[in-house]
């Protein structure tokens, strides 16, 4: 089945205002660039975004809190937005900070079909809150219910037209497990290739998973926080 679409532009035509979206990620290294973009550009408003961070100020997701089109941020870190930090101590933004592991593994749950889990993380903290909580070999633990999304926005270094995906290096972070729990998993990719070029023992996100894929350009790759040593 081909799944390809044009370009970014066609991938988001249906996404609506407060739509539930995971956007795949960690930092900068491996977000959907095109995808934001397209977002960006299309004035949806009210978005739920479920994403490790918030990207930075003038790139990534930091796009979408310029124009104030996301109404509530479900993350494990935000530190690197100012942003994103005007808007939640005005209370113009609704925030859930999530253990990273336990965030990850929420958007495990979810793409699995797991409704919710028990986990020590975040037991006797404000995390907790009003949470379920039941004591496994002496150790409490605290129930987190899994985490889906409306759509899905992933990037892969290369993909086939059946959505089949292969991530590089660390920028498959987040990616496999979001796009496992999208009910729309929209991909973008830097290369595209047909079905039977990628070896199917390295594939890392099978197609049944992926709805919609296309070919990304001009990718800036930005690097958070660069560091450099003197000679």
């Amino acid at each position: 089945m081909n799944k390809v679409v044009k370009d970014a532009e066609e991938a988001i035509q249906d996404i609506k205002d407060n739509a539930t979206l995971m956007v795949g990620g960690f930092g900068l290294c491996g977000i959907p660039e095109n995808s934001i973009t397209a977002l960006v550009h299309s004035n949806i408003k009210g978005l739920i975004c479920i994403s490790n961070n918030a990207g930075v100020d003038d790139f990534g997701l930091g796009l979408l809190f310029q124009k104030k089109q996301i109404k509530k941020m479900i993350a494990s870190y935000v530190g690197e937005n100012e942003v994103f930090e005007r808007l939640m101590l005005d209370s113009e933004i609704e925030v859930d900070l999530i253990p990273q592991g336990s965030l990850a593994e929420r958007c495990r749950a979810g793409g699995a079909g797991i409704p919710a889990f028990y986990t020590p993380a975040g037991f006797g903290t404000e995390i907790q809150g009003g949470k379920s909580t039941k004591v496994f070999n002496g150790k409490p633990h605290i129930l987190e219910s899994a985490l889906t999304a409306d759509f899905a926005l992933v990037k892969a270094w290369k993909g086939d037209s059946n959505g089949n995906l292969i991530y590089k290096g660390t920028a498959r972070n987040f990616n496999p497990v979001m796009a496992m729990a999208g009910k729309i998993t929209i991909a973008e990719v830097e290369e595209l290739v047909e079905p039977g070029e990628l070896d199917p023992n390295f594939i890392h996100t099978p197609g049944i998973f992926v709805q919609r894929i296309f070919h990304g350009k001009t990718y800036e790759k930005r690097i958070e926080q660069r560091t450099v040593r003197n000679k």
